[in-house]
Order: C-alpha cells, then sequence, then structure tokens
C-alpha cells in the first residue's frame, strides 16, 4: 500500500468516525472544546482568529466563535478562491455578513476582498482537520487549501505567526500519520479531551 493510497483509506475511515458521533455527542464535544480553549492563553492572548463552519462531522466551533465575538476578537472564516484557482483567504465576518456556497458546498461568507486579511496577519488559526497524531501532524480533506496558505511557514524560520492549531473529536486522534512533504505541522491540536 503506497503512502497516497493509506492516507486516503485513512480520511474514509476518520471521516465515518467523526459522522457515527451523534448530534447530542456532537454538541457536547463543541462545548467540550469551547471550555478548553476558553482557558488556553493562545486563544485569550489572540486577537485576529480564524475559525471554521464546521461540516462533515468536523467538531463545530460555533461555541468558541461567540465566545470571541464576545471578548472582542476579530474573527475570520476561510473562503476559497473561485475555480481554477487554488488559494484560500481569510474574511473578516461583519454584522449583516451575506454568505455563499463554495465549489465544495460549504457555507462561506460572500467575497469581500476589503474585509480579507493576509494568513500571517492573523494570530491563531483554528484549524479543522480529518486526523491528527501526537508529532503535530494533521491529515486534512486533501485539497491542500491550508497546506497552500501556511507554506511560507516552512520557508521561514523566525516567525510562528499565526499559530495553528487543530481542533478534533478525540476520536480522530492516530498513533502516526503517513506525511508527505508538503503537509504543514501544527502548533497543537485541542479534542474535546484536552490539548496538546
Amino acid at each position: 500500500m503506497t503512502s497516497a493510497t493509506s492516507r486516503s483509506a485513512l480520511r474514509k475511515q476518520l471521516r465515518q468516525a467523526r459522522r457515527a458521533l451523534s448530534p447530542a455527542q456532537q454538541r457536547k464535544a463543541s462545548e467540550r472544546l469551547k471550555r478548553q480553549l476558553a482557558q488556553d492563553i493562545r486563544f485569550l492572548r489572540a486577537r485576529h482568529i480564524a475559525l471554521y463552519l464546521a461540516n462533515d462531522g468536523e467538531i463545530d466551533p460555533a461555541p468558541l466563535l461567540r465566545l470571541a465575538t464576545r471578548y472582542g476578537k476579530h474573527c475570520y472564516l476561510p473562503v476559497l478562491q473561485r475555480w481554477p484557482t487554488t488559494g484560500m483567504a481569510f474574511q473578516r465576518l461583519i454584522k449583516g455578513q451575506r454568505w455563499q456556497r463554495n465549489r465544495f458546498g460549504i457555507r462561506e461568507p460572500r467575497t469581500n476582498r476589503r474585509q480579507q486579511v493576509k494568513a500571517w496577519r492573523l494570530d491563531l488559526v483554528l484549524m479543522p482537520l480529518v486526523g491528527f497524531d501526537t508529532a503535530g501532524n494533521r491529515l486534512g480533506m486533501g485539497g491542500g487549501f491550508y497546506d497552500r496558505a501556511f507554506a511560507y511557514r516552512s520557508r521561514m524560520t523566525t516567525t510562528r505567526r499565526p499559530r495553528l492549531l487543530g481542533l478534533a473529536h478525540q476520536c480522530q486522534q492516530v498513533e502516526l500519520l503517513p506525511c508527505a512533504g508538503w503537509d504543514i505541522p501544527l502548533d497543537g491540536v485541542v479534542t474535546d479531551c484536552g490539548r496538546r
């Protein structure tokens, strides 16, 4: 089995595991996730935070988004650039936000370049993932959008901005992930059961 095949098989298995969680389990996990991050110094110090809208069984950061808004933090969501471009921008959420569906059918803010910031301007990015291991490796959905957005970090040794934290259900942890050369490692993972 090749690394690409094993990543694909693992992705399928882990997506099934998170989708198997009941709505009640999903809600409890989201609340526990919020409690974990509400005490995390990386979250408390951050002024500009990127999150995501949960899809396909991902742990839902919506309670955390509401908390960040109450704390007066600037919150951003990923916005995919139009096909065939494979880039992703981070757009600030504004009052009266208008929405659209991206090419994968996922809800995102209607594109407004004036509200978008460069990835390195963010303090903290809370990223969805399919799987993770204890070494900080992340298995995403396979599109590479986050890896491309933060590829500059692999070329720079002096900057750690923004901090990249993966958010996941505990059932998404594996012992060791097969990695590719373009994978950008995480600074940590927060699950419904704890922080790493």
